[in-house]
């Protein structure tokens, strides 16, 4: 299988830490972090794999490194959406 690709909007040095579904490959995410040496990034990711119940090896961020707007890369290990 595939793995799959969700689009995620990354909203830093958020009072709030959350993932929220916009739609089926669409999220948001809100980080403490401030979007400095890829603090926000790593936040993301940890945020992810908690929402998706994986570990964080399991995603990657495969565009938008230095942007508000990210693909990640999930691997298929029988994934529980939300």
């Amino acid at each position: 299988m595939d793995p799959l690709i969700i689009n995620v909007r990354v909203q830093p040095k958020s009072k709030q830490q959350k993932i929220e579904k916009l739609d089926n490959s669409q999220y948001k995410a809100w980080v403490h972090a401030a979007p400095d040496k890829g603090n926000a990034n790593k936040e993301v990711i940890k945020l992810l794999a908690k929402y998706f119940h994986l570990p964080t090896s399991c995603l990657t961020i495969v565009a938008g490194q230095t942007s508000r707007n990210k693909k990640i890369e999930i691997c298929n290990l029988g994934l529980s959406e939300r």
